[in-house]
């Protein structure tokens, strides 16, 4: 998120510290969000993102990340933001910021039946849990690099074949403090919303994303902020799938904090094209 910045709403993001050659998703969007976020006045937090990508990004390169400032109300800002690599874009999204006010508060708290993970309740690494699909050359994962800590509840391993259509549950958290202000825990999470959330389409058929037979990509991406909430504190994500058809799927995640409260939901769709 160190982006710098070259004048005229232009800024640039780092590489990934992934080790595989396509840029992380959630990288992406954190980035654009980062970038957007850098044009507003600090009285304005992020509400709604809205994502498509458009072509695969390059682990190894930085992203230009242009701003255009659509509308500046007087509660509420919009900006489009381009990634961009080597002239191509990568992602395009649209971010959307509201000066904070109250008004009329409701949600369904739920009581998450599982404890954070602690040295007494430890659950299983999700970058294991890939592994556990990869060839021992193919080992270790990249993603193992990506600043976080993720803790699978539930894996669905091994796939037998087995159709799997429980929520996936996992504990998240970004690896390392943010500081006070709002704005990294947003960018934060955002980061975090994307893992997995392709994936998991695959398990009501009892496949896997190893599945030579599918072809599977990210197409869009979207997070509704409902309620602050630090992205260096554990959160947990629950993820499900809402449909599959025509060759794509639709997975639906939502994070909770520590006392069941939800403070985001994410939407992602992604291809799976049959291929055997």
């Amino acid at each position: 998120m160190d982006l710098s910045n070259e004048g005229q709403d232009l800024f640039v993001g780092p590489p990934s510290p992934d080790l595989g050659s396509r840029t992380y998703g959630g990288q992406v969007v954190a980035q654009s969000l980062g970038a957007a976020q850098r044009t507003v006045t600090d009285d304005r937090a992020v509400h709604s993102l809205h994502s498509y990508f458009l072509k695969a990004g390059d682990a190894a390169k930085p992203l230009a990340l242009k701003v255009e400032r659509l509308r500046d109300g007087r509660s509420f800002s919009q900006r489009q933001v381009l990634a961009l690599q080597d002239g191509a874009e990568v992602m395009r999204s649209l971010v959307s910021f509201q000066v904070p006010e109250e008004g009329l508060e409701w949600d369904e708290p739920i009581t998450i039946a599982v404890d954070p993970p602690t040295n007494e309740q430890s659950y299983t690494d999700y970058c294991d849990v890939i592994e556990s699909a990869l060839l021992s050359h193919e080992r270790p994962w990249p993603g193992r690099h990506r600043p976080m800590d993720v803790s699978y509840v539930n894996p669905p391993l091994p796939l037998t074949g087995r159709p799997v259509t429980e929520p996936q549950g996992m504990w998240m958290r970004v690896h390392g403090p943010l500081g006070d202000d709002q704005g990294p825990h947003d960018a934060g999470l955002a980061y975090l919303a994307d893992l997995g959330m392709n994936p998991v389409i695959l398990l009501p058929h009892g496949y896997s994303w190893r599945d030579e037979r599918i072809t599977e990509a990210s197409l869009d991406h979207a997070i509704w902020f409902h309620r602050p909430a630090r992205a260096d504190t554990w959160l947990y994500y629950e993820q499900r799938v809402e449909s599959t058809s025509g060759g794509r799927g639709l997975a639906r995640g939502r994070f909770y904090d520590l006392d069941g409260h939800l403070t985001a939901t994410c939407m992602q769709e992604g291809l799976m094209r049959w291929n055997g």
